[in-house]
């Protein structure tokens, strides 16, 4: 199995699986990615992702180079495919590459203390090409994506979470609990208004402030209308815990 696949409670857990090679992405094991994650998206008893990679040497270390496969069907790795469900990355080692831009698609990402990070595309000849000359500068600073992007450098975990690109340094022992337990705090709360605060976040990002206020309150007045509004309604009322039904 390329992809591991695992559902705990309203988690789901995508690991990479290919240690043997550092996690990097052949055809078949990003085909198996964009079907794991499509069956997430569409299944309503889960509510937030978890991505990670197998062992503890590394997240992924990008494309398979010696994988000859005709695979690119598209731009990068999220292309079509509209995921409003939360994604956390777990980073437990090397992130280069297109395990690089894979993170850039997380909403939140925990890194081992060891984990590190490069785009070292242009020393091969070739720019990032799943998102990362235009991801990454939306996200940091630009004079530091500049410089991890031309230089093809790596930068280490800490100095990830200084720039801003990482949530957390944490311990590789305490990797995923930590993971788990910031996708159990997301569970918590209603999943329809977190996929609406999420989509509205990243529209936003690509509109004007005021373009992006109009659409905050149509999302708003729009779940109004669902049961979970009047749950929430009802359990603070009550003073309960919600029972959300994602509807």
């Amino acid at each position: 199995m390329l992809i591991k696949y695992e559902k705990r409670g309203h988690v789901g857990i995508f690991t990479i699986n290919r240690p043997e090679v550092m996690n990097a992405l052949n055809a078949k094991a990003y085909k198996e990615l964009r079907r794991r994650l499509n069956s997430f998206r569409d299944d309503p008893e889960l509510w937030v992702g978890i991505l990670t990679g197998a062992g503890d040497k590394a997240f992924s270390t990008g494309y398979d180079l010696k994988d000859t496969d005709d695979w690119h069907e598209d731009d990068d790795w999220c292309s079509g495919l509209e995921m409003w469900k939360p994604v956390v990355a777990a980073i437990n080692g090397y992130c280069l590459g297109w395990g690089f831009e894979l993170i850039l698609s997380c909403d939140i990402r925990i890194a081992a203390e060891h984990a590190q990070f490069g785009l070292p595309e242009v020393k091969r000849g070739q720019i990032p090409g799943g998102g990362g000359t235009q991801l990454l500068t939306r996200m940091v600073p630009y004079c530091h994506a500049a410089e991890i992007i031309l230089t093809g450098r790596y930068i280490s975990a800490e100095e990830a979470y200084h720039i801003g690109l990482i949530n957390r340094v944490v311990s590789s022992e305490k990797l995923l609990s930590i993971a788990m337990e910031i996708a159990n705090m997301i569970c918590q709360n209603a999943p329809l208004a977190v996929q609406a605060a999420k989509e509205s976040m990243v529209r936003g990002l690509s509109t004007s402030l005021e373009e992006g206020m109009e659409l905050e309150r149509a999302m708003s007045f729009q779940l109004t209308e669902t049961e979970d509004y009047k749950e929430g309604e009802r359990a603070f009322i009550e003073h309960r815990e919600p029972n959300w039904k994602a509807k």
